[in-house]
């Protein structure tokens, strides 16, 4: 089977648009200001973009709260071609911990990872469908830590179940992350060392600890 070049396939979509002369409308699901720096600078040149912020993975609140304050900002300093809007979902982490359930000690990017994408991605498409967007995505394939094409299986699915067209993506292509690195740096971004969770939280201090350890060495 080959492997599906996703940067082409958002190509033909957004060269199609070009040819059309119009705007869609994309909701994008972000997690974070620093990935979304990127995406909202390359696809607001095409789409009129909002901006889902739905991350009920995220420990603890104190942390959800100050990254949403980020996307919030960036998004406020930023300039854009297209409008970009925010809407703000619920904020109920039992919702992950109830999908992530029997899955504590999975490793980073496990089985665990896979449903907390299903759960994210399902509330994002239904609430693109509920709003009538033309197109849904998310900013997580901009990670180098996430599985590309394990998100965008999982969107199109759903994508499909709400009868939304997914844009098929994978933002790290033609550095993109590097292009994330050098935005968060020039609007001074909080960058998090862990995607969200408690579990990927615990993950990160062990593999410092053990940076540490290794430099006293």
């Amino acid at each position: 089977m080959n492997k599906i070049n996703y940067q082409k396939e958002l190509d033909k979509v957004i060269l199609q648009i070009q040819k059309d002369g119009i705007t869609p409308t994309l909701l994008l699901h972000v997690c974070c200001a620093p990935c979304s720096s990127y995406c909202l600078e390359y696809l607001s040149e095409y789409f009129n973009i909002v901006v889902f912020y739905y991350n009920p993975n995220i420990s603890h609140k104190e942390e959800y709260e100050f990254r949403l304050s980020e996307e919030k900002r960036l998004i406020n300093e930023m300039n854009f071609k297209n409008p970009v809007q925010i809407i703000e979902s619920r904020y109920d982490p039992n919702e992950f911990f109830d999908v992530a359930k029997g899955l504590e000690k999975e490793p980073e990017g496990g089985k665990r990872c896979l449903e907390c994408f299903k759960l994210r991605l399902n509330e994002s498409c239904k609430k693109a469908h509920e709003i009538s967007a033309d197109y849904i995505t998310t900013t997580l394939t901009i990670s180098p830590l996430k599985n590309a094409q394990a998100l965008n299986e999982i969107g199109s699915e759903y994508a499909k179940k709400y009868g939304v067209s997914w844009l098929f993506s994978d933002f790290k292509k033609r550095e993109g992350y590097k292009r994330s690195i050098t935005l968060s740096k020039e609007y001074n971004l909080y960058r998090q060392n862990y995607c969200g969770c408690i579990f990927s939280k615990q993950q990160a201090q062990l593999s410092e600890n053990e940076y540490n350890k290794d430099k006293k060495r």
